[in-house]
């Protein structure tokens, strides 16, 4: 296994057992770090989907670049060079110092490593001790901003929980689906009856249908659509549209393209389309057991009455549900419409750790910036006030 873009190969603290860390490794580029990255996804698929390499390679080649964020690869080894974790990270500079956050910036809603599913299974504070020390002897960060982690995924903790953690800014609305559960055990029969009334409304228009896209072709032309819809939503809202950022449309039309090993897309689209028009999108990971949306809108023309956006949720838990698929959530934030599908919330914890004395104040910075979020975002007089706030400025 070739190192190439390796900042040195010097080794952490000694294991206390065989299994654990015994070298922490930094690669500069993706190249170098495909092979260990690919291994472990396939391996102990332990991460999420938001975690796989072509997404975030997707992301760090376009919209990472211009962020001027650059690869910071964190390989943990054991005594046979056998690799136990990989975190994925990107380097910036912040408050004058270096910090390394997790790549697919505003665009990821779980942040996590990608683990041997055996070695998370059983670490401990001293394992993760021991790659902070890793970190340390290489010296080329000040702090680690770890933000959005799940505290479990698929049954099994997060060991990055293990190290000092606050509550995540938002909330992330979560819908669990047990097995065999039946359509109305996860939406109701009376809002199920709703949206079957309203979407008779939209049965009437010529070539109607809800479909999943396949071919290149097909979300393309999804794509195209959305990129001339959202911006107009966006600002309907008053809210900046992250789509226009340098590199993010690239950054999405790749990675919705891109095939994984399994033959599926790296980010699904679902759709309500007609012969006239697209009229909803929503788009999501997935990796069997989870769905997680990532971005959406609905048409702009008098088709939106019927609320598209609510019928095509209802198509998408329909189908995941049919395919067995554990839980399902709508992305980070507490849109009211969520609430509608989603009655729960997914655990999530931001982690700031200073790696250097000179990243200690960006560390407590970063961290205090976080809670005081957290707090307006919780409180609705102190979030309405602030929402008037943006506007103005705006």
């Amino acid at each position: 296994m070739t190192m190439a873009a390796v900042i040195d190969s010097r080794p952490a603290q000694a294991p206390s057992r065989a299994a654990g860390i015994a070298r922490v490794d930094i690669l500069t580029d993706l190249s170098s770090a495909e092979p260990i990255w690919r291994a472990l996804e396939a391996r102990g698929r332990f991460c999420s989907p938001y975690q796989r390499y072509d997404f975030l390679s997707a992301w760090q080649n376009h919209a990472g670049r211009h962020e001027n964020a650059s690869p910071f690869i964190v390989v943990a080894l054991d005594g046979e060079q056998r690799p136990l974790a990989l975190l994925p990270l990107a380097l910036k500079r912040s408050y004058g110092c270096r910090v390394a956050a997790f790549m697919g910036g505003k665009h990821t809603t779980f942040n996590m490593g990608l683990w041997d599913r055996d070695f998370a299974a059983s670490a401990t504070p001293a394992d993760l001790d021991r790659l902070l020390a890793g970190l340390r002897a290489h010296d080329a960060v000040d702090v680690l901003a770890l933000t959005q982690q799940p505290l479990t995924w698929h049954d099994l903790r997060n060991p990055l929980a293990l190290l000092p953690r606050q509550l995540s800014v938002n909330d992330c609305p979560l819908l669990a689906i047990p097995p065999g559960a039946a359509p109305t055990d996860l939406i109701s029969s009376s809002f199920r009856k709703r949206l079957k009334s309203k979407e008779k409304k939209l049965q009437a228009l010529p070539g109607y249908g809800y479909t999943i896209a396949t071919s290149d072709a097909e979300i393309t032309r999804l794509l195209d659509w959305f990129f001339q819809v959202k911006p107009l939503r966006m600002a309907e809202q008053k809210l900046p549209n992250v789509f226009a950022e340098p590199g993010v449309e690239a950054f999405v039309r790749e990675a919705c393209l891109a095939r994984l090993a399994s033959g599926n897309r790296a980010i699904d689209i679902h759709a309500l389309t007609c012969d006239e028009e697209v009229i909803a999108l929503f788009a999501g990971v997935a990796d069997g057991q989870r769905f997680s949306m990532m971005f959406n809108t609905y048409t702009l023309s008098p088709h939106a009455h019927w609320s598209p956006g609510l019928i095509l949720m209802r198509h998408i838990v329909d189908h995941y549900a049919g395919l067995g698929t554990r839980a399902l959530d709508l992305g980070i934030g507490a849109d009211d419409y969520k609430r509608l599908f989603c009655k729960a919330d997914e655990p999530i914890f931001d982690s700031f750790v200073a790696l250097t004395g000179r990243g200690g104040l960006a560390a407590a910075v970063l961290s205090a910036v976080n809670r005081g979020k957290h707090v307006v975002k919780h409180s609705p007089a102190l979030l309405g006030l602030a929402v008037k706030l943006r506007q103005a400025l705006r």
